[in-house]
């Protein structure tokens, strides 16, 4: 298989990866509103609060995109905003019980869709296919590494070699007075 061909494959096949849906039933949560309750549990389980700047982080998008979920499940009773009580500039994102509940049930839900994809696959597949995608993160980490050791290299080569050409045009210039 020619190295166009795996690219092409590999963009697909993580493309099809993201599109998993461990959700198939009619689901009252996004994936992006899933993930946002997940960041505000995980702080819930740590005894903090998360604020949304923290979470537009986290979830790799704007504020403003957090903003609007927020707002959207403001709305619906899912999470409520609470202002910080030592900074009125500073406004916490929590969950409302219900949402808890929903959260939980999303979790039994794609916990039950794994456990019977483990079932059909086995574990040791599922064990392969985790360590092969290590594997290949840490081959593609590398390739990235090198890639930018040989870029740094080139450009430090062409710095010198300008470097030495404009010295010797200076002793020329020097020669000439």
């Amino acid at each position: 298989m020619e190295i166009n061909e795996y690219l092409i494959k590999l963009f697909r096949t993580i493309k099809d990866m993201e599109n998993i849906d461990l959700f198939p039933e009619a689901s009252k949560l996004s994936r992006t509103e899933f993930r946002l309750i997940r960041e505000i549990v995980i702080e819930g389980e740590r005894g903090k609060d998360i604020i949304s700047s923290e979470l537009a982080r986290r979830l790799g998008v704007t504020r403003s995109a957090v903003s609007q979920i927020v707002t959207k499940l403001e709305k619906e009773g899912i999470v409520q905003r609470v202002g910080a009580p030592d900074d009125r500039k500073i406004a916490y994102v929590r969950l409302s019980k219900r949402s808890r509940r929903i959260f939980q049930a999303q979790c039994r839900q794609a916990n039950e869709i794994m456990d019977r994809v483990v079932g059909k696959l086995g574990e040791e597949k599922m064990k392969l296919l985790i360590q092969t995608y290590d594997e290949f993160s840490e081959a593609l980490a590398a390739a990235h590494e090198q890639a930018r050791a040989q870029t740094n290299v080139g450009t430090k080569r062409k710095t010198e070699k300008k470097g030495a050409k404009d010295h010797a045009e200076t002793d020329k210039h020097h020669e000439g007075l």
